[in-house]
């Protein structure tokens, strides 16, 4: 007998006349990003799928009408969703140096309980995952962050955070490719450039890939 199929949930809902979002959960975890990369995967070979772009756990899917129904759609999309994705290829990694001298790294030893140095120990402990690249060209969502170090987003933003701030808010980590507003606590800092204008992709990241954080001087 052929292995039952995996149960997944999806809920679909609709983006306007030409685009649908597919969520396969809300929780942030690697497996169930792996699904969504693997569904936006198989969606981006339909002639009918113009874009799929995976998220935490969910797709954005940018669609034809002319050749397919938003209900059609989203019915494939549910029978695409119960298949069992392909073993994942571990993304590609990368190391990136920090210099860990933030504004907010004492802040946030003092309100999780620990010492500046455990929270850069803590931090460069994992291989992170990217979740998603968006918000700004180059931004990376990584996580899981430690749940030692989980704090929710500064109750104040900054009106600007210098290009290359290394921050955390809430189970996620990321990098502040250019000088922008944010709210995201700020622990460090590193030289690498994240958007890379001549390139193609012109991100550093792509969703998948792994990063792990080390300590560095200067």
């Amino acid at each position: 007998m052929p292995p039952p199929r995996s149960r997944v949930r999806v809920r679909v809902y609709p983006l306007g006349d030409t685009a649908l979002l597919a969520e396969l959960g809300t929780r942030l975890d690697t497996a169930l990003n792996t699904r969504a990369i693997a569904l936006a995967a198989a969606l981006q070979k339909r002639r009918d799928v113009r874009r799929a772009v995976a998220g935490h756990g969910a797709v954005t899917v940018q669609f034809d009408p002319d050749q397919i129904s938003h209900d059609a759609l989203a019915s494939a999309i549910r029978r695409l969703a119960t298949k069992r994705p392909p073993v994942e290829e571990p993304g590609r990694l990368h190391r990136i140096p920090v210099v860990y001298d933030g504004p907010d790294l004492e802040a946030v030893a003092r309100e999780r309980g620990l010492a500046p140095q455990q929270v850069v120990e803590i931090h460069g402990r994992p291989i992170y995952r990217v979740f998603l690249v968006g918000f700004v060209p180059g931004w990376a969502y990584m996580g899981p962050l430690a749940d030692e170090l989980v704090l929710p987003r500064r109750a104040i933003p900054r009106t600007r955070v210098p290009a290359g701030s290394v921050a955390i808010a809430g189970q996620e980590t990321g990098i502040y490719p250019f000088a922008s507003p944010g709210g995201w606590h700020l622990i460090g800092r590193t030289s690498v450039r994240l958007f890379l204008p001549d390139s193609d992709p012109p991100s550093l990241f792509r969703t998948g890939d792994r990063v792990k954080f080390f300590a560095a001087s200067e």
